[in-house]
């Protein structure tokens, strides 16, 4: 088994049908991936949905009791239980192109310990232009609608401001972990168990993800933007102030995690300007900081 493709899920089983569909049509090998449901606590028809995939791909099927946000745990589940020499991360209502696992698969033959940042189109932070997003996207046709959205330059990637202002070569970067999404993202299952996976002390949304790249990085792993490994991000409900306010105090424990210059500016910066500060102010991961750097 090459590919392990994670999928934690919380009461969004139509969101999570989008994400299945596009996994069980991939351009790669049906044998050598498999996807892994881990379901947060639903009370919808999650487990029913995941099972009428039974035969159509290699895919299976976790649950842990609801005692709250617990997405972290639930990734490490999947990890823990994947045949897959590569831990694929994406999130329900994420819609996958035809190579999407392919190109994740590929990018890490070229290196043993890498850490791959795929493209997502049309994440946005409030739930904005939900309605102009949907009228673009056919469900059924993802590499259709991708090829639409890259000629016409419409919702990119989030990070595209981060491409542009520090280019695309993430290894070269002093904080690389800064855009690693679990969205779509990949990493070495062995990596991942080495470095003591998710950190399940993050119990809302929010920046588990990105501390999870930081030990990545502080490991070894190499970071690379991946765009041809592309997904679309189906627009869902959600609160921009509310997911904000998690992340804050996630950050501010991630920064006070490891008490160092570099981590204490993740509660007070933009993720754009955080390399710029590190390199103007030479700063570096061995450096004691305060919170108010």
């Amino acid at each position: 088994m090459q590919c392990s493709v994670i999928v934690p899920t919380y009461n969004r089983s139509k969101l999570l049908a989008l994400t299945l569909n596009s996994l069980a049509k991939q351009n790669f090998a049906p044998q050598q991936y498999e996807v892994i449901v881990i379901d947060d606590g639903s009370t919808d028809n999650t487990e029913a949905l995941v099972k009428s995939y039974q035969g159509k791909m290699t895919i299976s099927y976790f649950y842990q009791e609801d005692e709250g946000y617990r997405v972290a745990k639930a990734r490490n589940i999947g990890i823990k239980h994947a045949q897959g020499d590569i831990c694929i991360f994406v999130d329900s209502g994420v819609i996958a192109s035809k190579n999407f696992v392919a190109e994740h698969w590929q990018a890490h033959q070229k290196a043993d310990n890498l850490a791959v940042c795929g493209y997502v189109y049309c994440f946005n932070e409030d739930n904005e232009d939900a309605k102009d997003i949907i009228r673009l996207i056919d469900v059924t046709k993802p590499d259709e609608t991708i090829h639409y959205l890259r000629e016409h330059q419409q919702y990119l990637d989030i990070r595209e401001s981060f491409y542009h202002r520090y280019g695309e070569e993430l290894h070269k970067l002093k904080a690389p972990w800064l855009v690693f999404w679990t969205g779509n993202v990949s990493a070495k299952r062995v990596q991942l168990i080495k470095i003591g996976l998710f950190d399940e002390h993050f119990t809302a949304w929010g920046a588990e993800d990105v501390e999870l790249g930081y030990r990545l990085f502080q490991d070894g792993a190499r970071f690379e933007l991946v765009r041809k490994a592309c997904v679309i991000h189906y627009p869902h409900e959600k609160s921009y102030q509310n997911n904000m306010q998690a992340a804050t105090d996630n950050y501010h424990y991630f920064a006070n995690k490891y008490n160092n210059a570099i981590t204490h500016l993740i509660p007070h910066h933009h993720f754009d300007e955080i390399n710029d500060i590190i390199e103007s102010q030479q700063l570096a991961y061995s450096d004691k900081s305060v919170s108010n750097h």
